[in-house]
C-alpha cells in the first residue's frame, strides 16, 4: 500500500534571511536614548511566580513556606526581596528577645519577650540596678543602726559565754577550785587562800581533802566541757541572726530598687517574674556587693586585670543579653542570610579565654538568622544550605517543632558528651524562603519526605517569555533601568534592540525572549566598557556588538583548535566533492557555559544480511540511550518503507568517524538515514551540505536543540576553506523559529555564499543531498522509475535474492554467526553446510 505522506517540493528553496535572524523593529524601543525612559519597575512574563509568591506570602498555615525554583540570573531574588518588602510592611514589628540568669539552673539561661524595643532599656535598667546596689549595700550596711543591730547581737553572745564562765568560776571557788585560762584553753586547778597550788602543794594535802577536790574537779570539768559545747551553736545563732539581719537591711535596699522597675515593666509578666527571682537572690548575695576593689589592698599580690576580672564576674548574672533587639523598626523584619551554617541559622554559644580555659555564660549567647527573622520573613540560597552540615537538619526541626534551639553543631545527633548551656527555647514565626535551581527542588522533593510538607508552594520562574511588541516595549524598559541601576551609559534606541535580539539569541528562539536578566546586565557594562574606551557618551549597536563579539572569542580556543585541525584534514571533514555513503553531521559541545558546533563525519555500510542495523558506538558503549533510539526508530521506518513485501536482507554498520567520547541524543538520526539510504542506493551525498535533524517512524524531520550552533560551526568551517555557494545546512522546518543566527552568517546567506534549508521530510533532505528525486510510491508499491527510493528498493531486493540462496544453501559463503547461539550449536550449522 502507497504511503500517504505527500512532502512539499522534493527541492525545497533556502530560507529567506530576514527568517535567519527576526530584528526587532526599533520603533518598538519607546526611547531615543534610555537616560530619557520613564522609572520601570515592573515585572515581565513572571505571573504564574507572581502569583504562587503572593500566595505563599498570605497563607498563615504550618508548611506555608516557599521554594523558588528557576535558574540562576532569571532575576528571582530581586522579585522575591520586592514582594517581601512589601509583606513586611503589612505586618507589625515582632517583639524583642533577651537571655537572662536563670537563678534555679545556671546551666539553662532564661529567654524573656519583651514589647518591640525595650530590650535594649530593659538591658540598661538592670545595668543601674547593679550600679546603684554597689554603692546603695555598702551604704546600708555602714549605717549606725545596722551597726548597732549588728553590734548588739554580737555583744549578747559575747554577754552569754562571759555569764556561763562566771557561773562556773563561782561554783569552782566555793569549792576551793579555780578557773583559769592557759595556751591549751580553760582549765581547773585547786587554790588555797587565792593561790593556786603547785603540784607538790597539792601532794602535801591529806589524801582526803585531795580525793574531795579530785571528786569537785570532775564534776566542774563535766559541767564546763557542757557549757563549752554549746558556745557553737551560740555562734551559730548569732550568724543566722546577723543573716537575716543581713537579709533584711539588704531587702530594704533592693526592694525600693527593683519596685521602680516593676513599675516600669508592668505590662511585661515575665520579665516581672524575673525581678522577683532576682530580688530573691539579691538579698541571699548581698555580700557580693560589699567588696568594692579600689578598697583592697594594692600589696595582696593580686593583678590587677584579675581583679577587674573578678569583679565582673560577680555582678554578670545580674546583667541582661539583648539577643534581639527591634528599637527603631517599623516592619517586620526580612531577613538574606547569605552563609547559612548551622550556627548562622540557630544561632551559638561563644567562649572566651580566662586564665588559660575557655569559659561561658549566657551572655556568649549568640542569635542566628532564624532569632533575627522570627515574625518575618527569612530568605536562603537552597545550594548554599545544603552544602553547610546540620543546618538543614536543624532549619526543618525548628520548622517542625516552631520554635529554636541552640546548640552546638551535631548536638541533636548526640556528638557531644560534654556539659553544656542549653538556652530555652524562643518561639518562631516565620515565613522561610528556599531561592534554588530546579534540579534541587526536584531532588528534594524525590528524596526527602519532609521536604513537601515544610515548603508547599512552589514559584515556578519562566526562563522565556513570549517576543511580542508590548513585551519587547517592557523588555526595553527594563534594560534602561539596568542601564540606571549599574551606573552605565545610556543605551541608544539600537543598542537596546540589539541586547534584545541577543535575548532571543539566550532563549533559542525568535519568537521568545530569555528572562535571564544578569547575562543581559553584564553585556551592558561590557558594552559600556567599549564605549567609554572609545569616548562616546551613549552606547551604541555597534559596542553592543563589539560586546558581543568579544565573548566569543574569549571562549573561542577550542572551537579554534578544533577547527584548526578540521582544516589540516587531522580530523577528515569533506566540505566539496560527493560521497557514497558519508555525510556531514552537525553536534553541538559544551564547555563550561559556552557551546559551539562541531562537524561529524557519520558513514554507513551496507550488505546481505539478517535485516539489522548495527550501532557501532552502541557495541563498544559509547553510545547513549537516546542515540540508540535514534538508529532503531531510523531502521523502524526503513523497515515499513521498504519491508512490508518482503523481508529486509541487508546488515548496514553506521557510526561517527574519528568520534573517541560518548554519543548521545537523537539530533543526528536523520543524518544517518541520509547516509544509509545513500549507501543503499549508491548515489552520492553533497559535501558541501551538513545536516542535523531527528527523525521518527514516519519519515518526519523533528526539531533539535542548538540549532544556531550547529549552523554557525559548519559556517565557520566553510568560510575557512572558502564559500563557493554550494555550502549549506539541512534543518527541521520545525526549528526555523528558533533561528537567531549570527549577523555574518545572515549576510552570507543573503549574498547567495550559504543556504539554509528547512526538511520537512526525509525524502526532501535525500532529494537535496543527492541531487536526485525521491520519487512517489505508486498503487503496486514500487517508487518512480529513478528516484532515490526506487534505487534503494532495488537495492534490498538483490540483497532478498542472495538472503533466499543463503536459505537454501546455494551461496558462495556461509551466514555470519548470530548473536546468542551458542558455540557448539554455531559449530554444528558449520559443520552441516
Amino acid at each position: 500500500m502507497p504511503e500517504t505522506f505527500s512532502p512539499s517540493p522534493f527541492f525545497p528553496d533556502p530560507l529567506p534571511p530576514e527568517l535567519l535572524a527576526r530584528r526587532i523593529d526599533p520603533a518598538l524601543v519607546p526611547y531615543d536614548v534610555s537616560s530619557d525612559a520613564p522609572p520601570f519597575d515592573q515585572p515581565i512574563g513572571q505571573d504564574r511566580a507572581i502569583e504562587a509568591v503572593r500566595f505563599a506570602l498570605g497563607m498563615n498555615g504550618p508548611g506555608y513556606n516557599l521554594f523558588c525554583m528557576g535558574p540562576e540570573g532569571t532575576g528571582k531574588s530581586s522579585l522575591v526581596r520586592r514582594y517581601l518588602a512589601e509583606a513586611a510592611a503589612a505586618l507589625p514589628v515582632p517583639q524583642d528577645w533577651v537571655y537572662v540568669y536563670n537563678f534555679a539552673d545556671s546551666y539553662r539561661p532564661r529567654a524573656l519577650t519583651l514589647p518591640a524595643g525595650r530590650a535594649r532599656q530593659f538591658a540598661r535598667d538592670m545595668d543601674s540596678l547593679v550600679e546603684e546596689l554597689r554603692h546603695a549595700l555598702p551604704a546600708a550596711f555602714e549605717a549606725d543602726d545596722y551597726r548597732q543591730q549588728r553590734k548588739a547581737l554580737e555583744e549578747a553572745v559575747k554577754q552569754r559565754q562571759e555569764q556561763a564562765l562566771d557561773d562556773h568560776r563561782a561554783r569552782a571557788e566555793a569549792k576551793g577550785i579555780a578557773l583559769v585560762r592557759t595556751p591549751m584553753g580553760l582549765a581547773l586547778a585547786p587554790e588555797k587562800d587565792g593561790e593556786v597550788l603547785t603540784p607538790d602543794d597539792f601532794h602535801k594535802l591529806p589524801e582526803e581533802e585531795q580525793q574531795q577536790l579530785k571528786e569537785a574537779m570532775g564534776i566542774l570539768q563535766h559541767d564546763l566541757e557542757e557549757a563549752l559545747r554549746q558556745a557553737p551553736q551560740w555562734e551559730r545563732d548569732k550568724r543566722e541572726k546577723i543573716k537575716a539581719l543581713d537579709a533584711d537591711t539588704a531587702d530594704r535596699v533592693v526592694r525600693l530598687e527593683i519596685a521602680e522597675r516593676k513599675e516600669i515593666y508592668a505590662d511585661c509578666p515575665q520579665v516581672l517574674d524575673y525581678l522577683d527571682q532576682a530580688h530573691a537572690d539579691l538579698k541571699d548575695n548581698a555580700t557580693l556587693f560589699l567588696t568594692d576593689p579600689q578598697e583592697q589592698d594594692p600589696q595582696d599580690g593580686v593583678p590587677p586585670y584579675l581583679r577587674k576580672v573578678g569583679d565582673e564576674a560577680r555582678f554578670r548574672r545580674y546583667r541582661v543579653n539583648v539577643l534581639i533587639d527591634h528599637d527603631g523598626a517599623t516592619v517586620a523584619p526580612v531577613v538574606m542570610e547569605d552563609h547559612p551554617t548551622q550556627p548562622a541559622l540557630v544561632g551559638r554559644i561563644e567562649h572566651r579565654q580566662q586564665l588559660g580555659a575557655l569559659i561561658t555564660d549566657f551572655h556568649l549567647i549568640k542569635p542566628g538568622a532564624l532569632h533575627r527573622a522570627n515574625g518575618g520573613f527569612l530568605m536562603l540560597e537552597a545550594r548554599k544550605l545544603l552544602q553547610n552540615s546540620f543546618a538543614y537538619d536543624d532549619l526543618k526541626r525548628a520548622l517542625r517543632k516552631g520554635e529554636i534551639r541552640i546548640e552546638v553543631p551535631g548536638g541533636a545527633w548526640g556528638m557531644w558528651s560534654t556539659q553544656a548551656m542549653e538556652p530555652e527555647p524562643i518561639p518562631l514565626q516565620v515565613k522561610v524562603v528556599l531561592v534554588g535551581e530546579p534540579a534541587t527542588f526536584y531532588l528534594l522533593s524525590e528524596y526527602d519526605p519532609d521536604f513537601s510538607g515544610l515548603f508547599k508552594v512552589v514559584a515556578d520562574f519562566n526562563t522565556h517569555i513570549d517576543r511580542t511588541p508590548e513585551t519587547v516595549r517592557d523588555f526595553t524598559l527594563v534594560l534602561a533601568e539596568m542601564a540606571r541601576q549599574k551606573g552605565t551609559l545610556p543605551l541608544h534606541r539600537l543598542a537596546a534592540a540589539k541586547i534584545v535580539e541577543y535575548g532571543s539569541r539566550l532563549a533559542e528562539d525568535a519568537e521568545r525572549l530569555t528572562t535571564h536578566m544578569g547575562d543581559l546586565a553584564d553585556l551592558i557594562r561590557e558594552a559600556d566598557h567599549f564605549a567609554r574606551g572609545a569616548r562616546q557618551e551613549v552606547i551604541s549597536a555597534a559596542h553592543v556588538a563589539e560586546a558581543i563579539d568579544g565573548r566569543r572569542r574569549r571562549s573561542g580556543r577550542i572551537p579554534e583548535a578544533l577547527q584548526d585541525e578540521i582544516t589540516r584534514d587531522i580530523i577528515r571533514i569533506e566540505t566539496d566533492g560527493e560521497a557514497i555513503g558519508e555525510i556531514n553531521g552537525l553536534a553541538v559541545m559544551e564547555v563550561g557555559p559556552n557551546a559551539f558546533g562541531k562537524p561529524s563525519r557519520i558513514s554507513a555500510r551496507v550488505r546481505a544480511g539478517r535485516g539489522e542495523v548495527i550501532d557501532i558506538e552502541r557495541q563498544v558503549d559509547l553510545g547513549g540511550p537516546t542515540h540508540s533510539k535514534g538508529v532503531l526508530i531510523l531502521s523502524s521506518f526503513l523497515a515499513h518503507r521498504f519491508g512490508t513485501m518482503e523481508p529486509l536482507r541487508l546488515t548496514a554498520t553506521l557510526t561517527f568517524e574519528q568520534s573517541y567520547g560518548m554519543v548521545d541524543g537523537d539530533s543526528a538520526s536523520s543524518t544517518e538515514l541520509y547516509a544509509l539510504m545513500s549507501a543503499l542506493s549508491e548515489v552520492p551525498i553533497r559535501q558541501s551540505l551538513a545536516v542535523t535533524g531527528s527523525v521518527d517512524q514516519f519519515g518526519r524531520v523533528q526539531a533539535i536543540g542548538g540549532v544556531n550552533e550547529k549552523i554557525e560551526g559548519f559556517f565557520d568551517l566553510c568560510l575557512s576553506r572558502g564559500l563557493t555557494g554550494d555550502h549549506g545546512v539541512l534543518i527541521p522546518a520545525s526549528n526555523i523559529a528558533h533561528l537567531m543566527l549570527r549577523d555574518d552568517v545572515v549576510e552570507a546567506c543573503a549574498d547567495g555564499a550559504f543556504h539554509i534549508w528547512p526538511i520537512h521530510h526525509i525524502d526532501e533532505g535525500i532529494s537535496l543531498l543527492t541531487g536526485i528525486s525521491a520519487g512517489e510510491q505508486e498503487e503496486d508499491g514500487q517508487w518512480t522509475s529513478g528516484s532515490i527510493n526506487r534505487r534503494v528498493q532495488a537495492r534490498l531486493r538483490a540483497f532478498a535474492k542472495v538472503g533466499a540462496l543463503d536459505d537454501h544453501g546455494l551461496g558462495d559463503e556461509p551466514p555470519p554467526p548470530r548473536r546468542g547461539v551458542r558455540m557448539e550449536e554455531e559449530a554444528a550449522r558449520r559443520r552441516r553446510w
